[in-house]
């Protein structure tokens, strides 16, 4: 029987030892079907995920990250057939105990994180002209149920902005550039739209969750997973993913990202960039410190008009 926990962090522990709770999964497996006979359990990720064989992957949610459950579900159901390559379908699903489940096909390709450090800079922009492509590929999705997710974007960027200076103490942002975020959050509030048409967002255009493939010595972006985080909001919120962990400040980089998404050069303002690090900083999982790719940042920017640059360079 899977227990019942009052918080993450006991969930944490718990789920770091596949031992209390693999039989579960196979038992759930088997009574859909699966075979699993040489199960292999991911420890990366939020919630229980195993790979039943090569074909399929079990997730399983707790019940307090039930709403992670019903985004993965509905994602995958509205992107559907929508998109130009491969995202898991669904399988199977059910509860047991109280736990929502998702059995998904499980895609080919190369996890990005185990490539991405090694590619030749040519094709870091490549890959990054694809990913932009992808993400305006998936904001062209009608919402769906997807826009009933709560909070809505504007309460959810209001919320955001009232804890921004807290977070940002707690996690160690620099005084510097501490002391220029009450001004950018005054930006905020009129540079981010919080009423204006929104698109499907999935927050974590990262390596850690898309897959590539190699043919003829290039590498493509060959498959997208984990939607257990997506919201309805302002499109260039899916831009900081790839923006903090891939770009490095790079001018290359950052031109490809934007020419995939549909920015030309011309739309890559000031403003434009003043939301970004609002976005940024406002991001559900920010973390400046220990997310922003380039090396020596710190010592680099005085202040976050500085960073801006750094990050978004012409």
């Amino acid at each position: 029987m899977l227990p019942a926990f009052a918080d993450y962090e006991s969930f944490r522990v718990w789920r770091s030892e596949p031992s209390a709770w693999l039989a579960t999964a196979i038992d759930i497996a088997r009574g859909h079907g699966c075979r699993c006979s040489a199960p292999q359990t991911f420890s990366t990720g939020t919630n229980l995920v195993v790979g039943l064989d090569d074909r399929l992957i079990l997730k399983i949610f707790p019940p307090l990250l039930r709403a992670q459950f019903l985004s993965e579900r509905g994602s995958l159901t509205q992107l559907a057939g929508r998109l130009h390559l491969p995202i898991p379908e669904i399988v199977a699903e059910g509860e047991r105990d109280g736990w929502p489940y998702l059995i998904i096909t499980r895609l080919a390709g190369t996890l990005g994180a185990e490539i991405w450090p090694s590619l030749p800079e040519e094709q870091k922009e490549r890959l990054l002209r694809q990913i932009g492509e992808t993400i305006a590929a998936v904001q062209r999705a009608p919402l769906g149920p997807l826009a009933q997710i709560e909070p809505r974007w504007g309460e959810f960027m209001r919320r955001q902005m009232q804890g921004c200076k807290a977070r940002h103490t707690r996690l160690g942002l620099a005084p510097k550039f501490l002391a220029g975020l009450d001004d950018l959050l005054r930006d905020a509030a009129e540079l981010i739209p919080m009423d204006s048409p929104a698109v499907i967002l999935t927050g974590e255009y990262i390596p850690e969750n898309f897959l590539l493939a190699c043919r003829n010595d290039e590498w493509s972006v060959a498959g997208l997973f984990d939607f257990g985080d997506v919201r309805a909001g302002w499109r260039d919120y899916d831009l900081l993913g790839p923006s903090a962990f891939m770009a490095a400040g790079r001018p290359g980089r950052m031109r490809r990202l934007f020419e995939g998404f549909g920015y030309a050069p011309t739309d890559v303002t000031f403003t434009l960039k003043r939301r970004l690090m609002a976005l940024m900083l406002l991001h559900h999982a920010s973390d400046p410190v220990r997310h922003i790719c380039i090396a020596d940042w710190q010592e680099k920017a005085d202040d976050l008009v500085q960073l801006q640059e750094l990050i978004w360079p012409d």
